[in-house]
């Protein structure tokens, strides 16, 4: 069983920055992709962007790009997202999830092992 925690969510005002962290339980965590999405009230989960095993492969949702980097440092189980440049409509609460294949790597369903995630609240 791998247990995901996501931190460094937070208030923040528009332009401004946060570092989302997601911990994993176990060191096989550093052997798969994985992924953030966010959700904000009343809408459905979204892509945020994916990082591969090896750090090697990024991808971002068009609304992030240029804005957000993902990067891990699997020694210590860890996976990042710097958010920079933030914008109210970035208010969401943030999940990471293991990735673990079945369809593309930007839907949810292609994910398990989610977070609890952590709240990001961007204001104007």
């Amino acid at each position: 069983q791998v247990q995901l925690v996501e931190s460094g969510g937070g208030l923040v005002q528009s332009g401004g920055s946060l570092r989302l962290s997601c911990a994993a339980s176990t060191r096989t965590f550093s052997s798969h992709t994985v992924g953030w999405f966010r959700q904000a009230p009343g809408k459905e989960r979204e892509f945020v962007s994916r990082i591969t095993w090896s750090g090697s492969t990024t991808d971002y949702a068009d609304s992030v790009k240029g804005r957000f980097t993902i990067s891990r440092d699997n020694a210590k189980n860890t996976v990042y997202l710097q958010m920079n440049s933030l914008k109210p409509e970035d208010t969401a609460v943030y999940y990471c999830a293991r990735y673990v294949g079945g369809a593309t790597y930007y839907s949810a369903i292609s994910y398990n092992y989610w977070g609890q995630g952590t709240q990001v609240t961007v204001s104007s």
